[in-house]
């Protein structure tokens, strides 16, 4: 009798074993999809950020968890970040048109872009208005400064203090919403800005050697 105890014992065993070793194994694939998501996020943020001015999203991921307070904000620090991501977009639609070129000396000069041609900001460089008619303003500048807005909110909505300011407790259908927007949005404005490409360098662009 005892040992037909041990054996249905054993047998027990032998069943919850597998068990275990199923829930392990789920354990471990849950984590490296965690894993998986956070190395895709930081490669799509990585990527667009390469299409906006370099300086404005250098001072957004330095700002952005100070203002946020790390994602645990009041209605003091949600204001404040609120006032960072507006100035920063509002610093990538402007930056959009400006332009530079290279004068006499090889020094680089920095102007905006107008009607009229290209207007030098401080003034160090005398632009012949026919050289200037060169860097006129196009409709395709404002393309480009709508889309540099989309971008930047798609590298907010990618970072996780502005989004846990914003919605501590989001619901299903808004974290849906805050997970595929901004890769819809960096997908479809990646694609335009190759289908259009700009020629401009402004401020925070990497400069071409011509």
């Amino acid at each position: 009798m005892d040992i037909k105890l041990e054996a249905e014992g054993n047998h027990l065993d032998e069943e919850k074993l597998p068990l275990l070793q199923d829930k392990s194994l789920i354990e471990i694939e849950r984590k490296n999809l965690i894993q998986r998501a956070i190395s895709q996020t930081f490669e799509s943020t990585a990527h667009l950020a390469k299409l906006l001015p370099t300086g404005t999203v250098l001072a957004f991921q330095l700002l952005a968890p100070i203002f946020s307070n790390q994602g645990t904000c009041d209605s003091v620090s949600r204001s404040m970040t609120a006032g960072l991501v507006a100035l920063c977009g509002l610093s990538c639609f402007l930056l959009s048109f400006t332009d530079s070129f290279k004068d006499k000396n090889g020094n680089v000069c920095y102007g905006f872009a107008t009607i009229r041609g290209l207007w030098i900001i401080d003034g160090s460089a005398t632009v012949p208005p026919e050289f200037a008619a060169k860097y006129r303003l196009k409709f395709i500048d404002f393309m480009h400064a709508f889309m540099s807005i989309l971008v930047f909110a798609a590298v907010a909505l990618f970072d996780q203090n502005v989004v846990t300011c914003f919605y501590p407790s989001p619901t299903e259908e808004t974290q849906e919403m805050l997970t595929a927007l901004p890769v819809g949005i960096g997908v479809i404005c990646s694609m335009l800005f190759v289908v259009f490409p700009t020629q401009r360098h402004g401020i925070g662009f990497p400069l071409t050697a011509s």
